[in-house]
């Protein structure tokens, strides 16, 4: 395997990943990002995207923010337009419970030096952060609540870099790091 297309919900995402997979990366693997505008964007249009795609020994993998759905739901729709693709074999799906931002709030380490702020580390041993950020309805409210100057992009931008599996409390950060090297292992 030497391609990994990300298909993403939203610019942010690709922020983060791009500080982020060059750490978990091993070298010789090409990385493509396709940034759709917004979930439905996401959704209508990946069926014809991954269909379309000519190149050989590429893998892909859809990230999407859970928000308000059922996490199987949303993953199962996916799934189908993977299959409806003729992909399924190449194209794993990940939801990122409940939206992206729950990946920062479950690693305050990262956040911290991010924001250069050592003061933010002591809210990884808040039980809240620690054993479940998937869980949060808003998880970008509560990075807010913390950085009041905190925006999407330039947030993902700095924290991306700073991400580690070995630190992060969210179980949708953990699945998705675990898929990728999996893909990449094939």
């Amino acid at each position: 395997m030497r391609s990994l297309v990300f298909l993403l919900e939203e610019p942010s995402a690709q922020d983060a990943l791009e500080g982020f997979l060059p750490y978990l990366l091993p070298d010789g693997i090409t990385v493509k990002y396709l940034v759709f505008e917004g979930k439905q964007d996401l959704e209508k249009r990946m069926t014809r995207t991954l269909r379309a795609w000519r190149q050989p020994n590429t893998r892909f993998i859809v990230l999407r923010d859970q928000d308000s759905g059922d996490c199987r739901v949303v993953k199962e729709g996916l799934l189908e337009r993977c299959r409806e693709a003729g992909r399924e074999n190449e194209t794993m799906v990940r939801i990122a419970c409940r939206e992206l931002e729950a990946w920062f709030v479950g690693d305050w380490v990262a956040v911290a030096s991010a924001f250069d702020n050592p003061k933010l580390l002591k809210l990884s041993k808040k039980a809240n952060y620690r054993d479940g950020p998937d869980g949060l309805d808003y998880p970008v409210e509560e990075l807010r609540k913390h950085i009041p100057q905190y925006q999407k992009r330039d947030g993902a931008r700095r924290i991306g870099p700073y991400l580690r599996k070995e630190t992060n409390a969210s179980r949708s950060f953990q699945v998705f790091v675990d898929a990728v090297l999996h893909l990449v292992a094939e």
